[in-house]
């Protein structure tokens, strides 16, 4: 061992000479030097010595097949570096791996490190291998300051709807849960995967929902999907389901997007204090003849956006007509879990499993980040909804599957949700009471569930208010953004203001913002 300690010492040894001052001809003797045995050892074999040389980092140049190997090798290696694509301080593989990666001799990748070491593209150190040298960076320019009063590009206040608190995600207990369920996991989970999504997530799904959310359903009927815009794309654009569709008179304008694109014909309802107008489903001349609609969307624990649950006289009706019409309702949960001021309402889907797809996600309880969500749908159509997807599942990660179905079962899922709903539970009344001290005039309702709660507005201000609030700084949806353009329902003015994202040192200045927006008690 002392021997083979000595000759890798007169190895670094010579390695430290690769420099700028005598590299080149260093590196001509270093790739011309005949392997030496070393005393006391047995002979390496070639298989060994391959894989040896081999071993270093990819490197991938472009090396011209014109002109000597030496100088395309170095003019690659330079280009490389002139362009970016190998920064400062990038280390360079051995130059013996190099060469067999490029079919070259050994000198002549030895010869072009060192020249391009003499003209300080490279840099070789003892111990360090050969880098990419570091270069003076451009001085940059300077960006001239904007005058006092100019509105910044990004709003300084998010107020939006639909995001929840990014700052309060559960690191620690999803990075647990993810290393818990990959430890676990079967060896087939890291197969190509099935469409339908890992049975571990549709078990915990299964007992979650029917828990928490009155929905009644094996793992069978549950196929995961990437949200709820995903599930709308397959049942309509898959052909599980045709139009026309009779929705709500205020969704969200991209799910709008999503069915046109389908070529779905909407038909708006309409909508009081007591949800969508479901009662007329039967008699709607556009709905109930022979070519009307067999489905309609809902979203019945928490009307999107103005708020407040479908009536259970309404929540039947719309039942009643799915199972008159043989068609189905489509329940958008899309936030469920959080309410405050009132009991759970139950999903729609529980009064009838057969007629109804309840759809949901992770969106809202953890994060738009985490693509997860499911459907559970009619045992009729499972294998139409598999058929969309494809035969391979391409949307969503077998880990986070995995890590959702470890953290439900584990309970942080539960903790979590309670956690949040505390949380957002006190920055809803802070909202209110703010809007109590400076606005009393501008009434707040939507507010017993949900992330975001609906200012409403005098008569023709709420273009100008929110052109206002921009100019503070604060980014906020107005009303007329969510509203069917045929909807039977008079405009009328409001904002949509979110309560879940700005971090927590910001919120009251937001909502000082915002109040400074509103229109004045004249009007």
């Amino acid at each position: 061992m002392e021997a083979v300690r000595a000759a890798v010492e007169s190895r670094r040894a010579d390695l430290g000479r690769f420099d700028q001052r005598g590299g080149e001809a260093f590196a001509r003797r270093l790739a011309s030097a005949p392997e030496r045995p070393i005393e006391g050892c047995s002979p390496v074999p070639d298989s060994q010595v391959n894989s040896a040389r081999d071993a270093g980092s990819d490197l991938h140049l472009e090396v011209s097949p014109a002109g000597p190997r030496r100088a395309a090798v170095a003019a690659a290696l330079r280009e490389a570096v002139r362009s970016g694509r190998l920064a400062p301080g990038t280390r360079l593989p051995p130059y013996r791996s190099l060469a067999v990666d490029l079919g070259v001799a050994r000198n002549t990748v030895a010869d072009a490190y060192a020249e391009l070491v003499a003209e300080g593209w490279l840099t070789a150190r003892q111990g360090s291998g050969t880098r990419v040298a570091e270069r003076v960076a451009a001085k940059p320019q300077r960006v001239p300051r904007k005058a006092p009063g100019h509105r910044a590009d990004a709003p300084v206040h998010n107020l939006r709807q639909g995001q929840p608190d990014a700052r309060s995600f559960p690191r620690a207990a999803w990075a647990a849960a993810v290393r818990r369920a990959v430890t676990a996991a079967p060896h087939d989970a890291f197969a190509p995967a099935n469409p339908q999504g890992r049975p571990e997530l549709r078990r915990a799904l299964a007992e979650y929902l029917a828990r928490a959310r009155g929905v009644s359903a094996s793992p069978d009927q549950i196929v995961v999907c990437a949200g709820f815009a995903h599930g709308l794309r397959l049942i309509f654009g898959g052909g599980v389901l045709s139009g026309p569709l009779a929705v709500e008179p205020y969704s969200l304008p991209f799910h709008r997007g999503i069915l046109a694109d389908a070529g779905v014909r909407t038909i708006p309802l309409g909508l009081d204090a007591r949800g969508a107008h479901t009662d007329p489903l039967a008699s709607h001349p556009g709905i109930s003849s022979r070519r009307g609609a067999r489905a309609v969307l809902l979203t019945p624990a928490h009307q999107f956006p103005t708020g407040g649950p479908l009536h259970p006289t309404r929540r039947a009706a719309a039942v009643d007509w799915a199972r008159g019409r043989g068609g189905v309702v489509l329940e958008d949960d899309y936030d469920g879990e959080f309410r405050y001021d009132r009991e759970p309402v139950g999903a729609v889907q529980g009064l009838d499993p057969d007629h109804v797809v309840y759809i949901g996600s992770v969106s809202k309880s953890l994060s738009p980040a985490i693509r997860l969500g499911w459907m559970v749908l009619p045992p009729y159509l499972v294998d139409a909804m598999l058929a969309a997807k494809g035969l391979r599942e391409a949307w969503t990660g077998v880990t986070d599957q995995l890590a959702l179905a470890e953290f439900i079962e584990s309970g942080q899922y539960d903790k979590h949700i309670r956690r949040m709903r505390q949380r957002y539970r006190a920055r809803r009344n802070l909202l209110v009471a703010t809007l109590a001290e400076h606005a009393p005039h501008i009434p707040v309702t939507g507010i017993a569930a949900g992330l975001h709660a609906v200012l409403r507005l005098p008569p023709g201000t709420e273009a100008s208010t929110v052109k206002a609030a921009m100019w503070m700084g604060v980014a906020l949806d107005g009303l007329a953004e969510f509203r069917h353009p045929d909807s039977p329902e008079p405009h009328r003015d409001g904002l949509v203001v979110g309560y879940a994202a700005p971090p927590e040192h910001r919120y009251r200045p937001a909502l000082d913002a915002l109040c400074r927006a509103l229109p004045p008690p004249d009007g």
